[in-house]
């Protein structure tokens, strides 16, 4: 009786037992993958991207103060990030939003004078018409385009296409939208929390991969990158709030109009190179032009003793840490970073440009040390036939 055998059908895809070797590497598997998640996280989350940047910066510029009170109470996380958060809002949140609250409020008076202007025309200032040379011309500038009824809006549609009724009512409902701005606030502070309660374990996690995918530049760049980005941050911030404060109350004991608005808007031209100057000398201008030319000279004066001693003495220790960072550089950064996040891009748009810079200036020093190797090592000369016969040997043999 012959024995009956399982009939094999044939397979379309090959054998049933499967192959041990993988098509793609493990490693590079898990590398692809890993940035598909960030991706679609970038992707789906992208709407917090903002507080969580914000709050990523205020934790790299705040860190060793962080630390010191991590100390003081005895490595109790919680009650660390809980007191970092309490002096955040103290020293830095509540102070800008007083500012600003002022500021916002004198900017109102500003649009309520420009709505009844428009209404009803404005002669020109007399402190204009005196000025010598060009008051004349000023005069008639101001009456053509400003002084008579419906000028400033006529002057707003033919430089931004909207009239000063819709400019008006723009500033108005922005002021309405500050629930949404403190809910942002309030998400980038809860951020704020855990990156100070956990930031150090994830920093481990970062670290390790980091090490996995750049072996040899890893612990360079994780040491200046919380460097650069604490420094230019810390040191910005607190160079635009000293200029603002400081110039602001200049501007109030010279007698300017809206000081607060005016040291509001000079802390923010601060961030800008030139922009300080530019600021002050625009305000001491007006002074010497309105009939105060003491006040005007005297903030003027001031003014630039300030700003001397600041660049010459304050700014080259506080801006830039290992990343000094050029003008150019600077500008770009600042310019890109405002075009693309708004105010927080005047800090993220630096702190990328002086990355850049660092990056550059590692290859810049890998690509020096290559070239000092290969001029240091010694160059072999070709063998003398005259005073070595194995070579001779093999030069006559190849012949």
């Amino acid at each position: 009786m012959e024995s009956r055998r399982p009939r094999r059908e044939p397979r379309l895809l090959g054998l049933h037992t499967p192959t041990r070797i993988p098509l793609i590497p493990p490693v590079t598997a898990a590398r692809w993958l890993l940035v598909l998640i960030v991706a679609a996280g970038i992707y789906f989350f992208h709407g917090f991207l903002v507080p969580v940047l914000a709050a990523l910066v205020i934790a790299f510029a705040s860190w060793p103060i962080y630390r010191r009170l991590l100390d003081g109470v005895e490595g109790n996380r919680t009650i660390a990030a809980t007191l970092a958060i309490v002096l955040i809002l103290t020293f830095l949140v509540v102070p800008i939003f007083l500012a600003g609250s002022y500021a916002v409020n004198e900017i109102r008076e500003w649009f309520s004078w420009a709505v009844e202007t428009n209404r009803h025309g404005a002669p020109t200032p007399a402190w204009i018409v005196a000025l010598p040379v060009a008051g004349d011309w000023l005069d008639q500038q101001w009456a053509r385009h400003i002084g008579h009824p419906g000028a400033i809006g006529e002057l707003i549609q033919i430089v931004s296409g909207a009239n000063i009724g819709n400019i008006y009512r723009g500033v108005l409902a922005a002021g309405g939208a500050s629930f949404h701005l403190l809910l942002t606030l309030l998400f980038m502070l809860i951020a704020l929390f855990f990156i100070y309660r956990d930031g150090e374990g994830v920093a481990r996690q970062v670290d390790r991969l980091g090490e996995r995918i750049l072996p040899t530049r890893w612990e360079r760049i994780s040491g200046v990158v919380p460097a650069t980005i604490s420094s230019t941050v810390t040191g910005m911030t607190l160079i635009a709030i000293g200029e603002g404060v400081v110039l602001g109350t200049a501007y109030w004991i010279a007698g300017v109009p809206s000081p607060v608005t005016l040291g509001v808007l000079t802390g923010l031209m601060a961030l800008v190179p030139g922009g300080a100057p530019l600021s002050f000398t625009l305000v001491s201008v007006y002074l010497v032009a309105s009939g105060s030319p003491v006040a005007g000279i005297s903030l003027f004066t001031w003014g630039s003793v300030e700003l001397f001693i600041v660049d010459k003495t304050l700014r080259p220790k506080l801006v830039g840490g290992p990343i000094k960072l050029p003008f150019l550089p600077t500008f770009f950064g600042l310019v890109g970073g405002v075009k693309t996040m708004g105010f927080l891009g005047l800090f993220i748009g630096p702190v990328l440009m002086a990355l850049i810079v660092a990056i550059w200036r590692e290859w810049l020093r890998e690509i020096e040390m290559t070239d000092e190797a290969m001029s240091a090592a010694p160059v072999e000369a070709p063998p003398d036939l005259r005073t070595d016969p194995a070579a001779s040997e093999r030069r006559t043999g190849s012949d």
